[in-house]
């Protein structure tokens, strides 16, 4: 499986992912693609997006914990790893030093 969530698509990469994908929502991509052609679609995503895309890519992987996150540019969320499992962060709690 692959879920590719982006800020911005350029029109053509936007049209092809078409082809693979559903939208369930504006450039928010989820495919079902086997696992080699997901590297290759993963390939094409870096070679065609600039980093004003801002992706979020998703992927399944054979590998524990299952899966990879991986991001291009601006993603508008971080991503942190912790023994080994990357997560999301969706909001950062700022501490406040104490005088």
């Amino acid at each position: 499986m692959l879920v590719v969530i982006a800020n911005d698509l350029p029109p053509a990469v936007r049209g092809r992912m078409k082809l693979w994908f559903i939208e369930p929502r504006p450039n928010v991509f989820v495919s079902g693609v086997k696992d080699a052609v997901a590297s290759k679609v993963v390939d094409y995503l870096y070679n065609h997006c600039p980093l004003e895309s801002g992706l979020m890519v998703f992927r399944r992987i054979s590998e524990t914990p299952g899966y990879e996150i991986r991001g291009i540019g601006d993603t508008n969320r971080n991503i942190t790893e912790i023994s080994g499992l990357q997560l999301v962060i969706e909001k950062q709690i700022q501490s406040e030093s104490v005088a």
